[in-house]
């Protein structure tokens, strides 16, 4: 009698997921140039989307980096306040619209608290970051669905001109 091949489940997936930086600056003229200066200056990590939320005295800012290690450090160097989260970026296409995308997350009542473009895609496929209250689950249903789910290792890194 043969031993049965054990059965895959859910129990241990973890869905691709990305980092997110929500950053805290003072609501005054030109911080966010600062802000996306200091990336722009970096050589190996890049903003790949952001999204401002701006409030009287202060603004927050999400952004998706291609590398979220080398982020904390340029935060953490320019003395930035910011909290980080685990959000679903997800491509876009064809059939797999964004109409699509929420009817399937509704369908298995996920809330999704917030969602941006992302500005820079491996594929050139349109791309969104969205935020779920159950990454799990959303990846899970989503990739069954066809959806392509991206990691950080997805994201694009910096060409660089070999100038020298």
């Amino acid at each position: 009698m043969s031993q049965a091949s054990p059965i895959p489940t859910a129990q241990g997936y973890t869905a691709p997921s990305v980092t997110q930086f929500s950053v805290f600056l003072p609501n005054r003229v030109g911080k966010l140039h600062e802000l996306l200066t200091s990336f722009e200056n970096h050589p190996t990590c890049q903003v790949c989307a952001f999204s401002v939320n701006e409030a009287s005295d202060y603004a927050v800012v999400r952004l998706i980096t291609n590398t979220s290690r080398e982020a904390r450090s340029v935060l953490r160097h320019h003395s930035l306040h910011f909290s980080e989260t685990q959000i679903i970026v997800a491509e876009v296409v064809g059939e797999l619209s964004l109409s699509r995308l929420c009817l399937y997350l509704l369908n298995a009542e996920l809330n999704i608290d917030f969602a941006y473009p992302v500005m820079l895609k491996p594929n050139g496929a349109p791309t969104i970051a969205i935020a779920v209250d159950d990454l799990t689950l959303a990846g899970q249903i989503l990739r069954r669905k066809g959806f392509r789910l991206l990691g950080e290792g997805d994201l694009p890194r910096p060409c660089h001109d070999d100038d020298d």
